[in-house]
């Protein structure tokens, strides 16, 4: 047998051709008009820098963020944690940015709950509530959203005043000045409470993941309820109970000329949250509709072949499906309900707006303070954006 002999030359690997730029070739074009780009946009930029620098300096206009640690000598009508005129602008600042996040946050909450409600009403079988939340959703969002804070605000101012307030119920009130809420005296015992609350939501979260898990293995499914009840119920009031288990309501009452105690919702507050749900709700009904109507009628059929109830099916097999369609958009609402908050100037509200605006007249750090807004609302848009983001790819169909 004739033994074939392999040249050791043959195994080495062809030698690599020179790489040749032509102008002829699509990436080096590309590359080429990407580069200009970037410098064109850089030298913009570092124009534009130069030129600010250079103005300031000739105008003698101060720049920097030392002004922050100044006296503001601001009053501030509301605020989440403690202020006075004497503070530092720093801390205006931290008011006004917590003042954007209490409308944003409770506008969030409240406009999702109610668009929700809104948008299955609008596929009800019932005639009138089906056309009462078409005329509702139709009407709301023609109207301007100004026009409507401003409605809303001239609305609450034109309420009687503490004296003749309206009480719709036991201890509440409403007037020119605001509405008034019973609520509690905080203390440490509420705070431990809230705390371990919160833990045993992230506790519950984590065993029904692994209950799931299990359940997904073997075919047996073992229930959670018992788990959070121990969690979200027992944890908390033991802590609370553990600290004295402290509780005095603290009910508005009339003194004088205004209402002392409980919680307190200013007109302008009230106004502009009012606006807020109102409108975003309008938008998030027809997201809703649209998402459930996004769910082919053969999951209705199939459900009701079974025997399941109209809401059963519409909690437990349309919504889950709908959320798919659902979230990307209402990202969108949510990020319009952050940013809409500014028009809360219009009424008076002082917001991150209203302060920063405040405090670049008083120091005359323009550049510094529409800085300082930007940087809020990205902070917050990005952390919304984030959150849902992350939240519609856990929901996604993954095709194994």
């Amino acid at each position: 047998m004739s033994q074939t002999t392999i040249d050791p030359r043959s195994l080495r690997p062809p030698p690599k051709r020179p790489i040749r730029l032509s102008w002829s070739d699509e990436r080096v074009r590309g590359i080429f008009w990407q580069v200009v780009v970037v410098g064109i946009v850089g030298s913009i930029i570092w124009w534009l820098y130069s030129n600010t620098v250079h103005n300031l300096e000739v105008r003698r206009i101060a720049t920097g963020f030392g002004f922050l640690n100044r006296e503001a000598g601001l009053p501030i009508a509301e605020s989440l944690i403690e202020y006075s005129p004497t503070n530092s602008y720093l801390r205006a600042l931290l008011v006004g940015l917590l003042n954007t996040l209490k409308v944003a946050v409770v506008g969030i909450i409240l406009a999702t709950i109610l668009g929700t409600i809104i948008g299955v009403a609008r596929l009800s079988r019932n005639w009138v509530i089906a056309k009462l939340s078409a005329v509702y959703v139709e009407v709301i969002r023609d109207l301007p959203l100004l026009l409507q804070l401003l409605f809303w605000y001239a609305l609450l101012q034109g309420l009687p005043g503490p004296r003749q307030a309206l009480h719709p119920a036991e201890g509440v009130f409403l007037s020119n000045r605001g509405l008034k809420l019973p609520w509690i005296e905080w203390q440490g015992a509420h705070s431990l409470a809230l705390l371990l609350f919160v833990a045993g939501l992230v506790a519950t979260w984590l065993y029904r993941r692994q209950a799931l898990a299990k359940q997904i293995a073997d075919g047996n499914p073992r229930p959670v309820w018992h788990v959070a009840l121990l969690t979200l119920v027992a944890l908390p009031l033991a802590g609370w109970y553990a600290l004295g288990a402290p509780f005095t309501p603290d009910i508005p009452a009339l003194r004088g000329f205004n209402f002392q105690g409980g919680l307190t919702l200013s007109p302008e507050y009230f106004a502009l949250l009012a606006g807020l749900v109102l409108y975003t709700a309008g938008f998030i009904a027809e997201i809703v509709r649209a998402g459930i109507q996004a769910v082919p009628k053969g999951q209705w059929e199939a459900a009701q072949a079974l025997g399941l109830r109209p809401g059963t099916v519409l909690k437990q097999i349309v919504l889950p499906q709908a959320l798919r369609v659902i979230v990307p958009p209402m990202t969108s609402q949510y990020l319009n309900i952050t940013k809409n908050s500014s028009l809360a100037v219009a009424i008076g509200y002082q917001d991150i707006v209203s302060i920063a605006n405040t405090t670049l007249n008083q120091t005359g750090q323009a550049i510094e303070g529409i800085a300082i807004i930007m940087l809020v609302y990205l902070s917050i848009s990005l952390s919304i954006s984030f959150f849902m983001n992350w939240y519609n790819a856990r929901i996604a169909l993954v095709e194994r």
